[in-house]
Order: C-alpha cells, then structure tokens, then sequence
C-alpha cells in the first residue's frame, strides 16, 4: 500500500540522514587526517548508492518509456556509487587509523584509474543496455547485462575482499592502544555484511523476499556507527552522547511510525512490542554512554598526570645514561693509566727471572715469579675492562687479516702449556689435518679468545685433562664452511641454570667462584662480543656439576674482499 512505501522511504530518509551527520561529524573533527576524509567520502557513497538503490526499485510513472529510462539511469548510477562505496571502503581500511599516508605507485596509478574506469563503464550501454521486464514499484526490474557487468564484479569483489583482509591483518598487528578501534570496526563490518547476505542474498534468492532490497543504505549503519565511535573514542564524547541520542530517537521513531501504520493486527503487536524493546535498550544504552563519557574523562586526567611523571622518568633516565657513558669513560681512562705501570712490572719481573741483570739468589726468585704472574693476571683484567668499555662505547675495532687458525689455536695452547703441566693436569691438541682453517678476521682478538677459553678450563680443572679439538664442517653450495673450536676439559662443570646467564658481565658459577675466587667474570663476555663480532657463535655445554664442560666457537671461513 502507498503508506508503506512511505514508511520505507521514511526509513531510509533517517538513514541516509544519519550517516551524512556521522560523516561529517568525523570530517570536521580533523579536517586534515586522511582517515577522516576517507570516511566522508565513504559516507558519502554510501548515501548515494542507498539512494539511487531505493528508487531503483520504487521510482513510479504511467509512461512506460519514461519510467523504463530512469529505473535504468537509477541502476547505473547505483552500481555507479557502489563502485566507489567498495573503493572507498579498501582505502578506508588501508589509511585507518593514520593521519597522514604516502599512497604507492600501485594504488595511485594501477588501482584508482581501473576503479574509475569501472565507474564510467558502468554508465554506459558496455554494461547495462536496456531494460528487459521493467516491473512494478517495489519489484526487481530485469536488466540485460553485458561484459562490463563482469568486470564490475570482479573488482568490487577485489575491493571488498581486499579490504577485509587488510582489516583482519590491521587487526591481528595491532597494539593493545589501537587494538579496540580495530576490534570495533571488524564488529561493524561483520554485522553490516551479515545484514547484507541475509537481506540482499538469502531472503531474494531462497525465500523470494525481495522487499528488503531497497533499504541496503539501512544495513550500512551498524559499520557506519561502529566506525565513527572508534574513530571519536578518544575524544569529543558530547558529540559521542548526541549521536548516540540522535540514532535511538530515529529508531523509535522508525518503529513507533511502522507500529502505527501496520496494516494487520499482528504486524502492530510485533512492531509494538519491538518499539517497547528498543526504548527499554536505548535508555540504557544513553545511561551507558554518560557513565562512560564520565570514566573516560577520569581516565583522561590521570592519563594527563601520568604522562607528567613519564616526563620526569624520561629526564632522569637521559641523565642516568648519560652518567653511564661519563662512568664508561672512566673505566676506560683509569684502565688505560692503571695498563702502563703494570707493563713495565711485568717486563722488569720477566727480566729478573731471566737473569738480565745478574744471577737471583733462590728465595728472591720465588717473590719476582709471584709479582711476574701477578701481574699477568691484572693485565688480563685490565684488557678485560677496556674491552667492555670500547664495546659499550661502541668503538671496538678489529684489524682483518687473513691468516691459518690452527696454527693461532696451537702457538696460543703452546704458551699456556706451562701452566697445564705446573698443574699436573693432561693436556692434548686434536685437529683434522686435511681441514683448511684460514679465516678472515682479527687475529689478535681471536687469540684473546683462545687463551681465556684454555685459561679458564686450567683453573676451574683441579685434576684430570683438558682437550683442545678443532674441526671443520662440510662445504655448502656457496663454498662456506665452518670451523669449531671446542675446549673439553673434567673440571667442575656448569649447572644447567646457569648455563644460559654464563656470557653476561660478571655472571660465575657456584663451583667456580669456589675453585678460584680472583675471577671477574668478565672474560666470557668480552670471549662473546668478539667471537659475534666476527660473525661467530660461542656457548657452553656441561653434564652438570662435576662433570666437566665444553665451550665452543664457531666461525665461518672468510676471505678478505679484494
């Protein structure tokens, strides 16, 4: 009946209302944000094909011919919007929530010129030709489709699904702050879509119901809704309350003039106890949105307050950096003066017990040995130290050489010899004579890792033996081997807990600390920066307590570029 088809264009009018005030709510919000102007455009398409859809189906003239021309145009121009409502969606969820964005040279120039060709092509007879069955007000008329159809849908298709699995991948990549915004325009879309299969797909194609077909601009206001909240939800709650406001009074309105206007008794009571419903749920839905308008605002100050206490916490940890450097500096200073006394300690005690200077009786000796070894071991700490500090200021350097690293491993195991045989303990060099072991690298920092890794199997090794084993892995199909040195010796061994924590700065073991009590727990570290430096891996492997351990490091086979 006529006042029906006034009841339904009265639905989609405050729809189409609506969605123009959400629309440009959003825009005149930030006028400048990408995202903003994107979802005007959207609105705005949106309204257009609603429209153009509506009167599609429900556009009335006596004169056939007129009435078959505009229900035509009416058509094109809907499939029209509908091209750039699709577009317009893809880009809204490609910019969402930016302000700014650089668009590819894809999209500026592949995918917008094929949309706007679609739109144009849609327009002519290339698509739509004609009107086969032009049928009643409130019916489906029978268009005759052409190739154009086909393209239409493959690229509003393209669109929509595209712009779904931008959303869902936003979504999942979303941090915990946008992760909401995300979590509420995905339930927009899926009810917005939902509403769509059912009324546009299912309802016309398994039930013939096709009544519903021209309020599709009706379907669109769940996403409509749901996007604008996400997109304000940080701010500008009274527009937030007044829209909310405005969407319910539509809704009563909306059933409250169907209520009325039903034709049967069973219709009234329906649309009626639907309204009674919906005033229950819209009161309460106002109430909400006031308590949280007011949460919100708590939240904003104690944000506010907290956002001054990060600014302090940053300040002072500016300054805590930069007393760390200023302490870096230190280290390295102090370690570079402490490094030129205890050379010429050294040196003079290495001469003594060579008799340089003439025989020294035998109890005199005995002391020179202690100041001698002594002060070799303070030497390591020193270089310990400025090794750590050269990293931690980041101006470690390695001097690349190629040279054979066997024979590194076999001078540093000669010179750390003595002290195995002054401890009683075995010692044995093992390594694959048809290997080739020439790496490209910083021989003398190499070496540092050699011996820390032999000298720390001598001390923590009271009885038993200590074996040094080099090997070479298989070729790849890149020419790249690797070489592994592996330190094996029956000391005290490595708890599994504190496996993981060996190669960070002054980190022992129990066992360790225990067996010798003048470690720093330094060496490993420098041991792993260095070995990293050169693109290696070192770690440790332990049976457990009393089990003995093996540290290992590998390198790749290098060669200097020419």
């Amino acid at each position: 009946m006529d006042i029906l088809k006034n009841v339904d264009l009265l639905a989609v009018g405050l729809t189409v209302i609506t969605i123009g005030i959400l629309g440009f709510v959003i825009f005149l919000n930030d006028r400048k944000s990408i995202t903003n102007k994107t979802f005007l455009l959207f609105s705005i398409s949106a309204i257009l094909y609603g429209v153009f859809n509506y009167f599609s189906y429900n556009y009335n003239n006596e004169n056939y011919l007129t009435r078959e021309f505009f229900v035509l145009w009416f058509i094109r121009l809907a499939v029209f919007s509908a091209t750039w409502y699709s577009y317009f969606l893809f880009q809204f969820f490609y910019v969402f929530p930016d302000k700014k964005i650089i668009f590819t040279k894809v999209h500026k120039f592949i995918l917008l010129p094929v949309v706007i060709l679609t739109s144009l092509s849609v327009l002519t007879p290339f698509t739509f030709s004609g009107i086969e069955k032009l049928a009643n007000p409130g019916q489906v008329s029978k268009t005759v489709y052409e190739l154009g159809f086909a393209f239409f849908v493959g690229v509003t298709f393209f669109l929509v699904f595209g712009s779904l699995f931008i959303l869902i991948r936003k979504t999942i990549r979303a941090k915990n702050t946008e992760k909401n915004q995300f979590l509420l325009i995905s339930i927009g879309a899926i009810t917005t879509y939902s509403l769509i299969i059912i009324f546009n797909l299912i309802l016309p194609a398994v039930f013939n119901e096709l009544r519903f077909i021209p309020l599709v601009a009706f379907v669109t206001m769940p996403f409509i809704i749901f996007t604008s909240y996400a997109i304000l939800k940080q701010g500008l709650f009274n527009i937030k309350v007044i829209t909310t406001e405005l969407l319910v009074f539509a809704l009563w309105i909306l059933i409250l003039v169907r209520t009325l206007l039903s034709s049967r008794w069973q219709d009234g009571a329906l649309n009626g106890g639907l309204f009674v419903v919906l005033v229950v749920v819209g009161i309460f839905l106002i109430r909400s949105v006031f308590r949280e308008v007011a949460q919100r605002e708590k939240i904003e100050r104690l944000v506010g307050e907290l956002g001054k206490s990060n600014d302090k916490l940053w300040v002072a940890n500016e300054k805590l950096q930069e007393l760390d450097k200023l302490k870096t500096e230190f280290v390295s200073m102090a370690t570079h003066q402490l490094r030129s006394p205890l050379t010429a300690i050294k040196g003079y005690a290495s001469m003594l017990l060579e008799n340089s200077f003439g025989p020294v009786e035998e109890k005199a000796r005995g002391a020179v040995d202690i100041i001698f070894q002594s002060s070799q071991k303070l030497v390591h700490v020193i270089e310990d130290f400025l090794n750590i500090t050269r990293i931690e200021l980041g101006t470690m350097k390695y001097d690349q050489s190629e040279f054979n690293f066997k024979e590194l491993v076999e001078s540093v195991s000669k010179e750390l010899k003595v002290n195995v045989e002054k401890k009683g303990l075995q010692f044995s060099f093992e390594f694959n004579s048809t290997g080739n072991y020439k790496l490209a690298g910083d021989s003398g920092k190499l070496a540092q890792v050699i011996g820390n890794l032999i000298d720390n199997a001598i001390k923590y090794t009271p009885a038993g033996w200590i074996k040094v084993i080099l090997d070479q892995t298989p070729s790849t199909s890149l020419g790249v081997s690797k070489i592994r040195l592996t330190v094996v010796d029956s000391g005290v061994g490595i708890p599994a807990e504190v496996i993981p924590k060996l190669f960070q700065k002054f980190i022992r073991a129990d066992e360790a600390g225990k067996i010798n009590i003048t470690g720093t727990g330094l060496g490993l570290y420098v041991a792993k920066q260095i070995v990293e430096g050169h693109g290696g891996k070192i770690w440790a492997e332990s049976d457990g307590p009393g089990q003995g351990s093996r540290f290992v490091v590998e390198l790749e086979t290098k060669k200097i570029p020419a």
